[in-house]
């Protein structure tokens, strides 16, 4: 069923994107601090912390040329230990500064995944329509890991380096501005030189990023049509495809590593330049008087410092930008509009509170087109009507409309024209979790979550006691498998539920809709890709499963849809027929009868099979 299931295509996950660093993309950043705002109080400790541990790093060079300058043996060994204590005290309020940015970055991050996380699973279908989960994922991971690393490491380090860069510029210029003119002479042509060059390491790794993504779709394209590949006997082709990608991959990382070579050689050469002017302009105003020994040391060491400050920025000014775009991406997410709050604003009716349906459904002059394609109309003034309790074959040729239907019941779109009954109330007039809560849903690809056998039926009603678990799977012929398993209902079921077979997923998904008790059942195809066996055990089940219950099926085979209370015979988007099987069958030249006959001819069960079927 198509139309219920959002795109699950993977695609390459997008790199995080850089955004140029405003005023206002700062402030867009900043907006997230409301997930930090609980821990506030040691974030502000942690900020304390990093501005003495700060200080006491920029008073280093200056002790150590008080050290040097000492009058006396002894007065040099006792500042020693003076400056061994404060490089203590530095390195303890440096650990603590470290754990209170890093836990309230962790606290802070949780909770933006978790409120993230639930936002999209309150998502409506058309929001998952129109984006692909490789998409969601990404920003799951990579946006939220990138924030992360901003939050943790990014703004506290540019904080730190930028107080480190301010002190060091104040403390030369008070040792020697002279000096201090020189070396700052010094380092704006590696500035600039180091942007210029920068500018072609980010182009370059951009198109690194671009052949990757390219070799990557190659890998995903031939790993999911692995069987066109050797049914085709394409192996060497594909392999060829992928060198190829490989090796224009291969040229753009070579051309990105010499202009990264090329940076990193520059800003060597550019700062240990400069320290080596900065040394022989000191060692002239030291051999005229004008400079102490450990005036020289510390100033070298401040310099060091600069440099080692302004080396780090680019780093960090790329980790911001990127950290900004992911904020941008996750607040994108964020100001979307629940499923709830979408529907909420396009039905203004009040909410009723009602116990458990009747069952009675009625679609009444339903126009129905999908959002990505609003010039199509699938369902065109449709109208028909189910009593309670009984049961109600969907059939038409692919297109039709029949998964729409489906869609349409369990409120995943609503119609542009036209209303669906409950009970005689419009479907608006419920909320989402109290409709959807008197529904179940088998389709015809089960998925299990990578959980236990018992997890899985308990999905049906969360908290179940395992009384009811086993009870429910009892009726849906599933206990007996279960129990042969050597962990029983522990088993795990793998991902995707690929560690049980297509009739033992079914009747799982079986066990979790009895465990519901819904009022309405809905049956996607659920036997059409059984063998004979698994398909008499799970349809004993559905016949459990459907006793009481209001019951839409979408079947292709006779066995299933003979019996129904009405068969509902579509035909681009429109009721064509309906009826009981006899009726439908009885009149001549009718849609229903000419499929049937069609079918008969090819794989539809004769009625003396069906018979010894059941038998």
């Amino acid at each position: 069923m198509s139309s219920t299931a959002p795109d699950i295509s993977e695609s390459t996950p997008p790199a995080v994107p850089k955004v140029k660093v405003t005023r206002e993309t700062l402030g867009q950043m900043f907006s997230l601090y409301k997930y930090l705002h609980p821990h506030r109080g040691r974030l502000f400790l942690g900020l304390g912390l990093l501005i003495c541990s700060s200080l006491l790093g920029i008073s280093f060079p200056k002790l150590a040329s008080i050290l040097i300058d000492s009058p006396t043996k002894t007065a040099a060994f006792h500042f020693m230990f003076f400056i061994l204590g404060v490089l203590l005290v530095q390195a303890v309020m440096t650990y603590f500064h470290s754990m209170c940015f890093n836990t309230v970055g962790e606290y802070g991050l949780a909770d933006l995944r978790k409120a993230l996380f639930a936002h999209l699973t309150e998502m409506s279908m058309t929001f998952f329509g129109q984006k692909q989960v490789g998409e969601l994922s990404s920003r799951m991971s990579a946006d939220l890991t990138q924030l992360q690393d901003a939050f943790v490491f990014a703004i506290p380090q540019f904080l730190r380096q930028s107080m480190i860069m301010i002190g060091s510029i104040a403390m030369i210029a008070y040792t020697s501005p002279r000096l201090t003119g020189v070396m700052l002479a010094c380092f704006p042509v590696t500035i600039i030189g180091a942007i210029l060059i920068g500018r072609q390491v980010g182009k370059r790794s951009r198109k690194t990023q671009d052949e990757l993504a390219q070799t990557a779709n190659v890998v995903q394209e031939t790993l999911q049509g692995i069987a066109n590949v050797k049914a085709f006997c394409n192996e060497l082709f594909e392999q060829n495809r992928y060198e190829s990608r490989i090796n224009v991959f291969l040229k753009a990382v070579l051309h990105g590593a010499k202009a990264r070579a090329a940076l990193i050689a520059f800003i060597i050469f550019g700062i240990f330049s400069a320290i080596v002017i900065v040394l022989w302009y000191g060692t002239i105003l030291l051999l005229d008087g004008e400079l102490k020994n450990g005036d020289l040391f510390g100033f070298t060491i401040y310099t060091v410092f600069i440099g080692g400050s302004l080396g780090s920025f680019a780093d960090l000014y790329s980790n911001l930008q990127k950290s900004i775009g992911a904020t941008q991406r996750v607040r994108e997410l964020l100001a979307e509009p629940s499923e709830g709050l979408t529907l909420a604003a396009r039905h203004n009716e009040p909410t009723v509170i009602a116990g458990r349906f009747r069952g009675e459904v009625a679609f009444d002059h339903v126009t129905f087109a999908y959002p990505s394609r609003p010039e199509v109309n699938v369902l065109k003034s449709l109208s028909f009507s189910v009593q309670a309790g009984n049961v109600i074959a969907l059939v038409g040729p692919s297109g039709s409309g029949k998964s729409t239907i489906v869609s349409l019941l369990l409120r995943f779109y609503d119609p542009q024209q036209g209303r669906i009954l409950f009970d005689g109330r419009s479907a608006t007039d419920y909320g989402l979790h109290e409709l959807r809560g008197q529904m179940a849903l088998v389709p015809q690809e089960v998925l299990l979550f990578g959980g236990s056998i018992a997890e899985n039926i308990a999905y049906g009603k969360p908290g179940a006691s395992q009384d009811e678990i086993e009870a429910a799977a009892r009726r849906a012929n599933a206990h007996d498998f279960i129990v042969q398993f050597p962990e029983g209902y522990g088993t795990l079921v793998g991902e995707r539920g690929v560690k049980v077979s297509g009739g033992q997923r079914q009747r799982i998904a079986i066990a979790r809709a009895l465990l519901k008790d819904p009022s309405i059942l809905i049956l996607d195809e659920a036997t059409s890709a059984l063998d004979t066996e698994s398909e008499l055990l799970v349809q004993q089940a559905l016949d459990e499963l459907m006793k009481g219950r209001t019951c839409f099926i979408i079947a292709h085979r006779l066995s299933t849809i003979r019996n129904a209370h009405a068969i509902v015979m579509l035909r681009d988007g429109a009721v064509r027929e309906m009826g009981s099987h006899e009726e439908l069958m009885s009149v001549s030249n009718g849609a229903y009868r000419r499929m049937v006959e069609l079918q008969n001819g090819a794989n539809w069960l004769t009625e003396e099979a069906e018979v010894a079927v059941a038998r």
